[in-house]
């Protein structure tokens, strides 16, 4: 497994692609708190759920000075698709050789099906408006997740 990323750390600089060719650095962010959640696969039920889940809370975790941004190792085309079948209003980046997964820890053996594998780990990091980590959560369940993170956002 990768090293884990700890809270009160600085956060990774990565630069990624949307569906639309724009590029995004995470330090292009900075003055505002970022939430950035990691996935495994767009159309998959969990993957589904969590982003749809961040959509239907958008509001109010904006409201808390939040930006989401979603990445997974899709291409931009599929992640285009995601977007629109779903109405998902925020950014999903294209992480296609998973190096930001890795980098950020978000990546490991994982039990899916009753096989273990390697690959993604569906994980959310808040980045303070200073580019540190408040909160570094690995592993996380699809289904209540957006709930406790607003939990904890809202302190």
């Amino acid at each position: 497994m990768a090293q884990q990323i700890r809270t009160g750390h600085q956060a990774p600089d990565f630069t990624l692609g949307d569906p639309d060719g724009q590029q995004v650095r995470l330090s292009g962010l900075r003055g505002g708190r970022v939430i950035v959640y990691f996935y495994p696969k767009a159309f998959t039920p969990g993957c589904t759920s969590e982003a749809c889940d961040f959509r239907d809370n958008l509001a109010s975790l904006e409201s808390l000075g939040c930006t989401v941004l979603g990445i997974s190792a899709d291409d931009p085309e599929t992640l285009r698709r995601f977007t629109q079948e779903y109405g998902l209003p925020y950014r999903l980046l294209s992480d296609p050789d998973s190096a930001t997964a890795r980098e950020w820890g978000a990546w490991g053996e994982k039990s899916v099906n009753g096989r273990t594998l390697i690959g993604p780990l569906r994980s959310t990091f808040v980045i303070e408006a200073d580019g540190t980590v408040s909160s570094a959560e690995y592993d996380v369940q699809a289904d209540g997740h957006v709930a406790d993170l607003r939990r904890l956002l809202a302190g």
